[in-house]
Formats: C-alpha cells, sequence, structure tokens
C-alpha cells in the first residue's frame, strides 16, 4: 500500500451529495473515505484551489445497483472548526478544480 492508510470514515446520512449538504469530519481529515447510505463509498480530499479556496475532491464509486458515479469535485460554501470536529457545508459541484 502507498502512503498513509484512511484513517477517518465519514458516515452521511444520504444516498449522495447535492448543494447545501452539511457533514461533520474530524478536524485533520484532508483524506477520509465517505460511506454513503446506500453502502456505497468513497475516497475523499480535502483541497484547495489556486485560489486558495478550499473544495472537496469525491472520487468515482459504484453504488448497489452497479451504477458508476463519476469522481465530482465540490465548492465548500462553509468549513466551520466545532471543537473536535470540522463541519463542512459543500456548495455546487465544479466541472473541474485545479488544485495544489
Amino acid at each position: 500500500m502507498n502512503g498513509r492508510p484512511n484513517d477517518h470514515l465519514v458516515r452521511l446520512a444520504h444516498s449522495h451529495l447535492y448543494p447545501g449538504i452539511t457533514f461533520e469530519a474530524p478536524p485533520d481529515a484532508t483524506d477520509f473515505l465517505l460511506l454513503f447510505t446506500d453502502d456505497s463509498e468513497s475516497r475523499t480530499r480535502l483541497l484547495r484551489d489556486t485560489a486558495g479556496r478550499p473544495v472537496l475532491r469525491v472520487g468515482a464509486r459504484m453504488n448497489p445497483k452497479g451504477t458508476v458515479v463519476d469522481e465530482q469535485v465540490w465548492e465548500v460554501r462553509e468549513l466551520v472548526e466545532d471543537g473536535d470536529l470540522l463541519v463542512l457545508r459543500l456548495g455546487n459541484p465544479i466541472p473541474a478544480a485545479p488544485t495544489r
């Protein structure tokens, strides 16, 4: 296995992402696994675009019906540290976001 193993699992209360969805993640979770209610999962990275704004890159996944959901990049509209958690609120999906 290359790199650091994935230390974080974030369970969502939905089977998909959408603008305005809010979820909690560990504050140091720059690389974590999203688990959707349909039991599909996706490797997810919290990154910055070229302007320094946070974006969420959600890897491709296959749902239980065999449908492939392509990788998506989402605007992070809100990013708040709340005690031992990081609260993210997504904006719109973006077609391509250069990240660093």
